[in-house]
């Protein structure tokens, strides 16, 4: 009942509300923005994860409410692999957002190596290729499944079965994906509000604008607790549910299904709200975008007033 009814309105209201979003965001990084800093090369690459992810909810909307599952092996893969690949990118580049404005804080005159575009180039390389590695033992389980299945069902990642451990594995990608970036997006927020109190003291006022990285910092770091950690801790338990507590009673094992099919589209939140944190991060794109809205408006009152001329 939850995968036929519930999935499929929400996975809808997550496209509906969430694919203009970050359209509207890449296209205005490409078009509204002469000069990228590293902030920006951040933000651009999670709009471009949020927006390919996005692009996957009609098709699996479609499939649970007419009780379908993939016929593709190859579609199957890749909903997965975007799926996993889009939930761990996502905090690891919000993490060297909050990286960003901390330095930022430290160094307004962007005299740090770590500020530069080219570096953030290169840790966005990187991070794209730590993200593929953690996910690359899904897909061997996949295909695994897929395989013992005749390529027929398209399972969940707490569903696959293959020579992997899959609680081992679940348990690791929720340290090294979720857990471990977490606590770095904590560790930014604690130390950008170290140094701002500690320039308080000795300015002796308080500026609201040096406080903005605080909060967008602190509002990240509070928004993946609260979407990602049902997920994981579901996730797991529904794993060792049928791999590790043997002879649970059925109804048991219902409940934890149940819940861990709710905390999923939750998870998926995060593309939905990310569109907030391009306008709290990027600075430099906030005015572009603004600027270029006002001139839209202008134009079109003009050639409103030229036709009522006319």
């Amino acid at each position: 009942m939850l995968e036929k009814y519930f999935l499929p309105i929400v996975y809808g209201i997550e496209f509906c509300i969430g694919f203009p979003g970050n359209l509207l965001v890449v296209f205005g990084y490409i078009f509204c923005l002469p000069h990228w800093q590293s902030c920006n090369i951040y933000l651009f690459n999670l709009a471009v994860s949020g927006l390919i992810f996005l692009c996957t909810l009609p098709r699996l909307a479609y499939l649970y409410a007419n009780n379908q599952s993939e016929t593709s092996p190859f579609a199957c893969i890749a909903n997965r692999y975007i799926l996993h690949v889009n939930l761990y990118s996502s905090i690891l580049f919000m993490v060297w957002l909050s990286m960003d404005r901390f330095l930022l804080v430290r160094y307004p005159t962007r005299n740090h190596y770590l500020l530069r575009p080219r570096t953030a180039l290169m840790v966005t390389a990187l991070s794209w290729l730590v993200v593929n590695v953690e996910v690359a033992p899904m897909i061997v389980l996949m295909f695994q499944d897929l395989k013992s299945r005749n390529g027929k069902f398209c399972k969940d990642f707490a569903s696959l079965k293959g020579d992997i451990n899959t609680l081992g594995y679940s348990l690791g990608l929720t340290l090294a994906g979720y857990l471990l970036p977490l606590l770095g997006l904590y560790s930014f927020s604690y130390r950008i509000a170290h140094l701002l109190r500690a320039q308080e003291r000795c300015l002796k006022r308080r500026t609201a604008t040096f406080k903005r990285p605080l909060r967008a910092v602190a509002l990240a770091a509070a928004m993946f607790l609260v979407l990602y950690t049902p997920y994981h801790l579901f996730r797991n338990i529904r794993i060792a549910s049928w791999q590790v507590w043997q002879g649970l009673h059925p109804c048991t094992l219902k409940y934890i299904e149940g819940l861990y099919i709710l905390t999923r589209p939750l998870a998926f939140l995060h593309s939905v709200i990310n569109p907030v944190f391009y306008f709290l991060f990027g600075d430099k794109f906030r005015e572009f975008f603004q600027a270029k809205l006002r001139k839209m408006v202008r134009k079109t009152e003009q050639q409103i007033q030229l036709t009522q001329q006319i």
